[in-house]
């Protein structure tokens, strides 16, 4: 992962980290900043539960920030026979759309499918085991409707939840008339996405500090080494190392839990994630041929393909192969040529260019160590692993785990350690609307009048931008942005006073955490070297960075975008 552009410069001991130190014990130390991390921390929090988590890099830079931005009930599982995931899944997708819809919203989704009874042997066996290390072949329509039929029956939320549609090919060329007109059928089911999942995850953190003062989180905060009576901290922006006592230490690494208990003297081989890359284009004739859904379906090399209509551009994804978590994750120029052949195959009359991405990103999931098992049948359920510390603190180590399952992971993982701490639930998570959630206008028809109350000052054409940024909280953002003199930055619907905001309020630390994450400036192709500079000089007001400093950020920011996302260094630079 990039590391921390401060280590340059001489940096003041933050707040956060100075209470920390001075504290010197906590009863549960998180380590990792990723959904998962953020979701047990937010949990712990919310039951009373002394608590610190630390995050060696930002709060969702690994592979929370590398998801396929999607919120789904794992179709796909039924056939590895995971029953328990499917269920959980379901509930957890259906419950984000209601304690989350400022992020999460409903997403129609169509199967482009080529034949009738492709599949219809091998995904049996696959429920029964018997292959279990082989890639079933691609699926024809008769295995696609037995899935989605038994997926009605998981997914529908009292009715809530649309069936789902088959079509023969004249009606699906009808509605999708640049689809491949190869196509036999196609099927259309509803599932769910997350717009600005990094902004998701720094609501659950939020939530875990509001939720008392026992609760901390502080990021570019690493664990190195382990103490009789718990961990050696490192603050990256200082160099300073302390030691934190803790009763529980967490490990919620993900990809990199292994190497975390190797930094604390733990030889532990759990893991054993894959790559998934991702390209954004900026093609309005492919956006447009998307019909506003997404196309989802398996390839028949056995990989998820996904060509996905978001923030004006068009997402497309995504790989699944071996990687090592020591290395950083980018997307390569084989699989871009893999992404091209796909759109070929999926829309065969669009032209796509290379010109045209705007973006690329690679992360690592944090699978369980699987030995010869194909990558695209590994479980995508979670576990945890638990080690006594004898007089020390207890070890868990947190295998697995994805997007759409955070809440009720974290819940699970909470669980264990109040055990461990002889601590009862004060409460369950579930259902309790998480950060700009609440009261947020869902119905089209009252957000008028919540635009009248809660944002009376601001312009129309800002009101929309600072909703979907933070959804309810964009009144609490609009009082501290009127609280001093505020700027456009040029070339993308972001303030001066914003950034001002984010790194105050939010965290923010470097000019990539406010293009990567507090935004989606990146994505959406606008990190423009005029839109950097600016972001820098207001946060150069905020942090108190010279001239000196405020270029190495800017460099060290376009240093990033171009080596781990394909930004084409601004031209002068």
């Amino acid at each position: 992962m990039a590391q921390p552009s401060t280590a340059l410069f001489p940096a003041e001991e933050r707040p956060d980290v100075a209470q920390i130190r001075e504290s010197g014990r906590t009863a549960v130390l998180v380590i990792g900043g990723g959904i998962n991390g953020l979701a047990t921390f937010r949990d712990l929090a919310m039951q009373g539960i002394d608590v610190v988590l630390v995050e060696r890099n930002d709060f969702a830079s690994g592979s929370t920030a590398a998801s396929s931005h999607m919120i789904h009930g794992g179709l796909r599982y039924l056939e590895n026979g995971e029953l328990r995931l499917v269920r959980e899944s379901v509930h957890e997708r259906n419950s984000l759309l209601r304690i989350a819809p400022h992020f999460v919203r409903p997403l129609k989704t169509t199967i482009p499918i080529y034949s009738t009874f492709s599949g219809l042997i091998a995904a049996p066996l696959r429920v029964l085991r018997h292959q279990k290390g082989k890639r079933a072949s691609e699926r024809g329509a008769a295995i696609i409707k037995m899935g989605l039929t038994i997926y009605d029956t998981f997914s529908r939320d009292n009715g809530s939840v649309p069936r789902h549609q088959f079509h023969g090919r004249k009606r699906s060329l009808e509605q999708l008339p640049q689809l491949n007109p190869e196509v036999k059928y196609t099927a259309t089911y509803f599932d769910a996405s997350v717009h600005s999942p990094e902004r998701l995850a720094l609501d659950v953190m939020l939530d875990g500090v509001r939720a008392g003062e026992r609760a901390t989180a502080v990021n570019y905060v690493e664990a190195v080494a382990m103490t009789d009576q718990g961990v050696t901290l490192r603050d990256r922006e200082t160099g300073v190392e302390f030691d934190l006592t803790a009763d529980v230490v967490v490990n919620a690494s993900g990809p990199w839990t292994d190497l975390t208990n190797g930094a604390l003297g733990r030889d532990t081989t759990f893991m054993g994630g894959t790559k998934g890359s991702h390209i954004v284009l900026d093609n309005e004739e492919l956006l447009a041929a998307t019909d506003g859904r997404e196309i989802f379906f398996e390839h028949k090399d056995g990989r998820i393909v996904l060509v996905y209509p978001l923030h004006g551009r068009v997402l497309v994804g995504t790989t699944d192969l071996e990687a090592d978590p020591r290395d950083d994750a980018v997307c390569t120029n084989e699989e871009i040529d893999y992404f091209f052949n796909l759109l070929g195959e999926v829309f065969p009359s669009i032209q796509v260019e290379r010109s045209q991405i705007v973006f690329t990103y690679s992360g690592i999931r944090p699978l369980p160590h699987h030995d010869a098992m194909a990558p695209g049948l590994v479980s995508r359920d979670y576990s945890i692993e638990e080690e006594d510390g004898g007089a020390g603190p207890t070890v868990l180590s947190l295998v697995g785990g994805k997007w759409t399952t955070f809440r009720a992971l974290g819940e699970t993982l909470s669980s264990r350690v109040l055990e461990i701490l002889g601590r009862p639930r004060a409460s369950s998570t579930d259902g309790v609307a998480i950060g700009g959630a609440v009261d947020f206008p869902t119905d089209p028809s009252v957000r008028t009048d919540w635009f009248s109350t809660h944002l009376p000052r601001v312009e129309s054409d800002r009101r929309e931008v600072l909703l979907a940024r933070y959804g309810s909280r964009a009144s609490d953002v609009a009082d501290y942005v009127e609280t001093d003199v505020d700027r456009l930055i040029a070339g993308c619907e972001l303030s001066s006073r914003e950034v001002d905001y984010m790194v105050r309020h939010e965290y923010a630390r470097t000019v990539a955490d406010v293009v990567l994450r507090r935004t989606n400036l990146a994505f959406m192709g606008l990190a423009s070297g005029g839109v950097i500079t600016q972001i820098a000089d207001a946060m150069a007001g905020s942090l108190s960075w010279d001239a000196s400093r405020t270029a190495h950020e800017i460099s060290r920011c376009e240093e990033v975008l171009r080596t781990l996302h394909s930004v084409p260094e601004p031209a002068g630079r």
